[in-house]
């Protein structure tokens, strides 16, 4: 099982970004995908979920500002970020739902 986050950056509050995970290994199709992120100095925290039939579930911080999606023929997860706040500051991570595996994460930096 391998995941490979990427799209994180600077950017400046209020602006977006929007994070891609090729994720392998695993049925993708058939799993439940979860963005999860890691603030500096604090524990690692649940984002959103998609279930392979499209319903989605966002923590209540970014519901609103953060959608979501995948591609089960390619195998990717994204997460598109708007009106992006300094707390939202963090490494951003993908993993199929309960999976022990995590990636390495991309990193996220929101400041003027």
């Amino acid at each position: 099982v391998q995941y490979a986050e990427s799209g994180g950056g600077l950017v400046q509050p209020g602006g977006s970004l929007r994070l891609s995970c090729a994720a392998s290994g695993f049925s993708f199709g058939e799993a439940i995908m979860t963005w999860h992120r890691q603030p500096p100095e604090q524990a690692r925290e649940w984002v959103a979920t998609m279930f392979p039939g499209g319903a989605t579930f966002y923590t209540d911080s970014v519901r609103g500002r953060f959608t979501i999606s995948r591609d089960d023929d390619t195998a990717t997860l994204w997460l598109q970020m708007d009106s992006l706040k300094p707390e939202d500051t963090a490494v951003y991570y993908c993993q199929e739902a309960n999976s022990p595996t995590w990636g390495q994460g991309t990193q996220v930096t929101v400041s003027s």
